[in-house]
């Protein structure tokens, strides 16, 4: 059944050899009670740990069930010492924070055998052992007879072919040590025990056979088995330890040191807690921005302007395939096209993408705005004469409105009434005052009102009414020129006149207290309804076909320019003065162009701009990509680029945030670090202080992954206990720092964890010190297991 051949071993100390065993031969009945007798250092402690596969012969042959195991791989000898070897151990070498009964199944458990199967054989092996009513014990709990019971039990529980017994009785008294016997003899009568033993009168009295053993040779032999040629299909069943086991033995192991392991897991946490109340500040910062953005910043539009930001070509200016830099050494010129490489991009608006714009969801948008080129003839009466509005003294702009809709419900969205109603007709016009309730004096007094009165009743503002002109009416020809019709002092006829549009302030708005930015500016304001109306009569007036037929202004005589339209986006908005004054400063601008002056006198309905107004920040997204989608497969100079400006200020905003939200993570995970060394240490001192419980569970079969995973659950359990308790300890100390910023910043609910940014900090906690934990766990795995089982 065993053979051992020419087996030889030595240890090596520095340049001196110690020859332990010495090409012994020995075989080994399958049932047999062989003592090993011997002074110390002769070699039998030797035997028994290769015989047991703990220590491997350096020559020779180890043959089991004649099979050998001189190729045997670290994988089988785990196998074999689990499935074929139990020991029987001098110190009884039991697990002290594991029950007897545990200490007794775990040679089972690392075979796999089921629950339920391994407790009812421990219990089995514990009553033939005479332990039935001390199996809930702990081995410290049990006097040393019943601790070598225990072993021996342990060592019976996997029925293994081979008992090897080291001094089984050398710790206990003469009528335990004869108990003992008894109970190795009674266990020898089916399976093959080894003992080795100093003492030669047990040997003789208990043993069916005597090995002496001299300076590494078997010096004589009292019953020697002739060898025989064995053959046998000798099968291993592989061993393994499932990471719930591991779990369940460093659990039991931590339970031991619940101060330690408390104190280890808080000072762990730390860092976690940092993190953590970074995150949740960061978190609760986040949302009362973005409920601050979405208020103040949900009734910025998505601007569609003439030009735009090309964000694309922005960057420094290039020289042919050089690029340039600022304040060159080189004293040379560069001449250069500044229509190239420009950040600038010319949006053509046409009536395609303006009807595009009319598919956009009405359920998305609060309003749209339209700007046009155009100067519509306004007239305002003091009572005693009519004149132009001073269109440079007050504002005047179109007010966002639903499409096909003279609804003003963007302005019954983020404006207060005041006085009067919202406007529903075309012709109705609202007055906007600032967050005091004011007009500028130049505007007061541009309404023909008193500008050098304290204050006026809005009731009074209510009902002030403005003329509208068209273009035939306004204008009359004076030989190949057009003028205005009436003295520039005195409009009253054209005022009063039968076709001049009345135009009625009908209500006094103010923007709401709650919205701190406010998209239109004090004074008056129209719907887009009204300047198409001008703009469909001014296309078919007298003085837009003759524009159109003429290359110079009709209204000043001065050539105009073939170029690019040149009127600003605020002129257009607010009617420029020099479309007031008949074009006369035309002079002191730049050159107006065809396009220019026909755009001011209504001859196209394009608008130079277009403003959507999303009704939240969601829907936002939804017609940004409404928008993106008409760009597609477009070339870039037939895009049409908008600005949306609430998203770079949100960008920004948040920019700003996540990078101080980065340092003080960087800051704060410094403490990450020194968790993790004190966890390597922790580990560490852990090894140490179960050196012998990793020469049990070797001896036992345990692989040396299991050593490591064993030590890994260990760190798993510190882990997990320091990301609970840092994400605990941080919903805490959110309640003291919100009542802190409360009272400093009055704002609510600042602190908020949210429970993803939890549970990535309790993972990371676990990664970190079971990463701490790794190099100490292999260090135990590579630990000599006869190394291992002599240490105290």
């Amino acid at each position: 059944m065993l053979q051992l051949k020419n087996i030889t071993k030595s240890y090596k100390t520095g340049e001196f050899t110690q020859v332990a065993l010495d090409k012994v031969n020995l075989n080994f009945r399958e049932s047999e009670f062989v003592a090993i007798l011997g002074q110390s250092g002769s070699g039998k402690t030797t035997l028994l740990n290769i015989v047991g596969g703990l220590d491997q012969y350096d020559s020779g042959e180890l043959i089991i069930n004649g099979q050998s195991t001189e190729r045997f791989k670290d994988s089988e000898w785990d196998a074999y010492r689990n499935n074929s070897v139990g020991f029987i151990f001098q110190s009884y070498n039991l697990i002290s924070h594991l029950s007897i009964t545990d200490n007794v199944e775990m040679g089972m458990t690392l075979s796999g055998v089921a629950s339920a199967e391994k407790h009812r054989k421990a219990l089995e092996v514990l009553e033939k052992v005479g332990l039935k009513d001390h199996v809930h014990k702990k081995p410290n709990q049990l006097s040393g007879g019943q601790m070598q019971r225990v072993a021996i039990a342990r060592a019976l529980a996997n029925n293994p072919d081979i008992i090897l017994a080291d001094e089984p009785t050398g710790a206990l008294d003469t009528e335990t040590s004869e108990q003992i016997m008894e109970l190795i003899k009674t266990i020898a009568e089916d399976k093959l025990v080894i003992m080795v033993t100093h003492n030669p009168e047990l040997a003789e009295s208990y043993a069916d056979r005597v090995i002496r053993f001299k300076d590494g040779h078997s010096i004589s032999d009292s019953n020697p088995l002739p060898t025989q040629k064995a053959s046998s299909a000798y099968k291993l069943k592989q061993t393994s330890m499932s990471f719930f086991t591991a779990l369940k033995l460093s659990g039991k192991n931590i339970a031991t040191k619940k101060w330690r392991t408390g104190l280890t897991a808080f000072a762990s946490s730390i860092g976690i807690i940092g993190i953590a109340l970074i995150l949740s500040l960061s978190n609760g910062f986040d949302k009362q921005i973005s409920s601050y953005e979405t208020g103040a910043l949900s009734n910025f539009p998505i601007s569609i302007n003439q030009t735009a930001i090309n964000l694309q070509n922005a960057g420094p200016p290039g020289q042919g395939s050089t690029e340039l830099t600022s304040y060159p050494t080189e004293k040379k010129l560069y001449p250069y096209d500044p229509t190239v490489n420009s950040a600038m991009h010319t949006n053509v608006l046409t009536p395609e993408y303006i009807e595009y714009l009319d598919g956009i969801d009405p359920k998305l948008i609060d309003g749209v705005s339209y700007t046009r080129t155009v100067n519509m003839n306004w007239l305002v009466s003091d009572g005693d004469k009519a004149t132009t509005l001073d269109k440079s003294n007050i504002t005047v702009a179109p007010y966002p409105s639903k499409q096909g809709s003279a609804s003003g419900s963007y302005l019954e969205q983020y404006y207060d009434l005041l006085e009067g109603s919202f406007p529903t007709e075309k012709t109705d016009l609202v007055l906007i005052v600032d967050e005091y309730n004011r007009l500028t004096d130049a505007a007061v007094d541009a309404l023909g009102l008193d500008y050098e009165a304290e204050s006026i009743n809005l009731s009074d503002l209510v009902g002030t009414q403005l003329k509208l002109v068209m273009n035939n009416d306004y204008y009359k020809k004076n030989g190949e020129q057009f003028v205005v019709n009436g003295t520039a002092a005195d409009l009253t006829a054209l005022y009063n006149s039968p076709n001049a549009v009345t135009l009625n302030i009908v209500g006094v708005l103010r923007g709401q207290e709650g919205s701190s930015i406010s998209t239109l500016s004090p004074g008056i304001v129209y719907s887009d309804e009204l300047a198409a109306t001008f703009i469909a009569d001014a296309q078919k007036s007298e003085i837009v076909l003759a524009q159109e037929a003429s290359d110079i202004n009709v209204l000043t005589g001065q050539a105009l320019s073939d170029g690019v339209a040149g009127m600003s986006s605020s002129g257009a908005m607010g009617g420029s003065p020099l479309m007031n004054a008949g074009m006369a400063a035309a002079s002191s601008m730049a050159p107006l162009t065809k396009a220019d002056a026909l755009a001011a006198l209504g001859a196209t309905d394009i608008p130079s701009a277009v403003s959507l107004y999303p009704i939240d920040f969601s829907a936002k997204e939804s017609v940004t990509a409404y928008l993106d989608k008409w760009n597609e497969g477009k070339a870039a100079e037939d895009q049409v680029q908008y600005t949306d400006l609430a998203a770079i200020v949100t960008n920004i905003s948040g920019g700003i945030m996540d990078g101080i939200t980065m340092v003080l993570i960087a800051f704060a995970a410094i403490s990450l670090v020194v968790s993790l060394i004190m966890i390597a240490i922790i580990t560490y001192i852990s090894v140490m202080e179960r050196t012998k419980e990793i020469g049990v569970l070797r001896a036992l079969g345990a692989r040396k992954k299991d050593i490591t995973r064993v030590f890994n659950a260990e760190t798993f359990i510190i882990g997990a206990c320091s990301g609970i308790l840092g994400i605990g300890i941080t919903y805490l100390l959110t309640i003291p720092v919100n009542a802190v910023l409360y009272n400093l910043t009055e704002l609510k609910n600042v602190a908020q964890l949210n429970p993803l940014h939890a549970l990535i900090l309790g993972v990371i906690s676990v990664l970190l010190t079971m990463l701490g934990g790794a190099i100490p766990a292999k260090m135990a795995a590579k630990k000599d297991p006869v190394a291992a089982l002599r240490s105290e």
